[in-house]
């Protein structure tokens, strides 16, 4: 009887480890993700295609209104005057206000 514990026992802590495993492998996967997601952008230096990489509802073409609006007026001193830019309202600044940065 003994012997046929002891294959059980170790078959149990041999998927117990790779159950765990696995869960790690999804969370470090998941912490990437929020990682990529949470990461600030900083409007004053972010080429277009990072702008709209990163922000939400933000393609290219608002991105590249964002940069050419930042070379004619100047660097933004605050995430409302975004609003300043057409094609960029009140809710997509609301959006993004958590993943934008100025410095």
């Amino acid at each position: 009887m003994r012997i046929q514990r002891i294959p059980m026992f170790a078959l149990i802590l041999l998927l117990s480890f790779f159950g765990s495993f696995s869960s790690l492998t999804y969370a470090s996967a998941d912490a990437k993700v929020i990682a990529t997601q949470t990461a600030l952008v900083n409007i004053n230096t972010a080429s277009a295609e990072e702008l709209a990489q990163k922000l939400k509802g933000v393609g290219m073409s608002k991105a590249k209104a964002i940069v050419e609006y930042r070379a004619k007026v100047g660097k933004f001193i605050t995430v409302d005057q975004l609003a300043e830019v057409k094609g960029i309202g009140a809710a997509t600044i609301e959006k993004n206000r958590a993943a934008i940065s100025l410095k």
